[in-house]
């Protein structure tokens, strides 16, 4: 059976006919908006991880009939006129990722902290990624990626 559910995408406004079993991730790719990765299909990667009223969920578990009236955003949603957003450029210029395809969740996850929590410390940056796993490096080039997406913004640039 297919409900009408609507809801905010990136911003603009969403109406769409889903399935009551499938899932959000599933949705959204079939969309087109294939930025949100499909890793481990259990909720134990965030290579999913998208934000539903600013806050990280995973979108392999989550179904998506659930996000009716809510604002949901992707990684799509983080280009900001064309160019990087902060927490890309972090990315970027601290090399907080390889290859790249968990770099989507670890981006959005690193979104929704500094919403919460503006300046983390390591310890509070370590806990919000705690449910996103990079297969190809170290933890230490992502943590200074957020750090200095938190400095950038708090001077303004976003």
């Amino acid at each position: 059976m297919k409900k009408i559910v609507k809801f905010t995408l990136n911003g603009q406004p969403h109406v769409g006919a889903v399935a009551d079993n499938i899932l959000l991730i599933d949705y959204l790719r079939g969309m087109g908006l294939t930025g949100t990765k499909t890793g481990c299909d259990g909720g134990e990667c965030g290579a999913c991880t998208v934000l539903i009223n600013d806050q990280p969920a995973l979108a392999c578990l989550t179904l998506a009939p659930t996000v009716q009236g809510a604002r949901v955003e992707t990684i799509e949603s983080q280009s900001r006129g064309g160019g990087l957003s902060d927490i890309q450029l972090g990315f970027h210029h601290k090399l907080g990722s390889q290859c790249g395809f968990c770099t989507p969740g670890f981006i959005m996850a690193a979104e929704g902290l500094l919403r919460r929590n503006p300046q983390p410390n390591d310890e509070e940056i370590r806990e919000a990624l705690g449910s996103n796993i990079c297969r190809c490096t170290g933890y230490v080039k992502i943590i200074e990626a957020v750090k200095w997406a938190a400095k950038e913004r708090g001077r303004g640039v976003r």
